[in-house]
């Protein structure tokens, strides 16, 4: 899986549509191989998107939880930690 594709339940406040978004072109890129898609490959690209958008939205706004809601910048100091774990040499 993509490393720059991120959680988005649980958080307080929800994930954003553009955040979202982001993640759906993410999983687009890697699955198609491609970063940038060619003319002729945009159209069906950008359908792939906004399926994959849609479907995320749709699973965000079904998904339950007991857990409290996760806070933004602890989870991103928690990332910033293993990464600075993970790059250290």
């Amino acid at each position: 899986m993509c490393r720059n594709i991120r959680t988005l339940h649980n958080f307080d406040p929800p994930a954003s549509e553009d955040e979202i978004r982001a993640a759906a072109v993410q999983y687009v890129r890697k699955i198609s191989g491609a970063a940038k898609p060619s003319k002729a490959n945009e159209a069906a690209f950008e359908r792939a998107v906004e399926a994959v958008a849609g479907a995320s939205s749709r699973l965000l706004g079904e998904l339950v939880t007991s857990a409290p809601p996760k806070d933004r910048e602890v989870e991103a100091a928690k990332a910033r930690a293993r990464a600075a774990e993970r790059y250290a040499a």
